[in-house]
């Protein structure tokens, strides 16, 4: 155990608090909970730092790390539709969510066939990644800061998440598809 997979289980054991702290029927609830959302993302942020810095890179944590964020965002996604049961909320968490599993699927699917670097985390995905966490705690946050609309600014960088996530997607597919398709002779890490 070392300090960026502490870091990530803290991450995971914050979910919990979170979903407590957004049914919170008190006038706070909301600043805590994206207080707590807040933190679980400069975790996200710290770890890997950390991992690379102190040279702790460990099978545990590349394995966690993904599965930490997975649960934090899929777990803030559903509870902001659910408070907000809407297309323009939902169709997004779909998006996210769905590629999500689909992204995992395919890694998982291309390691056993030894392709895994064909489908390594790009550029696209960690500024998805950045916008997503921007949004989701804007979207948890609710109130305005003066004149600043934090909802509205939030609902924009979710969009903007959502587009990223689908051209990710795209991309991730498009270096997978000589493998998909059968034809593993051909380059796909070209993109």
């Amino acid at each position: 155990m070392n300090i960026p997979n502490i870091l990530t289980l803290l991450r995971i054991a914050l979910i919990p608090v979170f979903l407590v702290l957004f049914y919170l029927p008190t006038e706070w609830a909301y600043k805590a909970c994206a207080t707590v959302f807040a933190a679980a993302a400069l975790t996200d942020l710290l770890d890997g730092w950390l991992a690379r810095k102190l040279e702790q890179v460990s099978a545990l944590g590349a394995f966690l790390d993904p599965v930490a964020d997975k649960l934090m965002v899929s777990t803030s996604l559903v509870l902001l539709v659910q408070r907000d049961p809407e297309p323009w909320m939902a169709i997004p968490a779909l998006v996210i969510i769905g590629r999500e599993i689909t992204i995992s699927a395919l890694r998982e699917w291309m390691a056993e066939l030894g392709e895994r670097t064909q489908v390594a985390v790009s550029t696209i995905g960690k500024f998805k990644t950045t916008a997503q966490m921007i949004a989701i705690f804007l979207l948890i946050y609710r109130e305005e800061v003066g004149p600043f609309p934090s909802y509205t600014v939030g609902y924009v960088l979710l969009a903007i998440a959502t587009l990223l996530t689908l051209w990710s997607m795209v991309v991730y597919l498009r270096a997978a598809w000589p493998t998909l398709r059968g034809d593993r002779s051909s380059d796909a890490g070209d993109e």
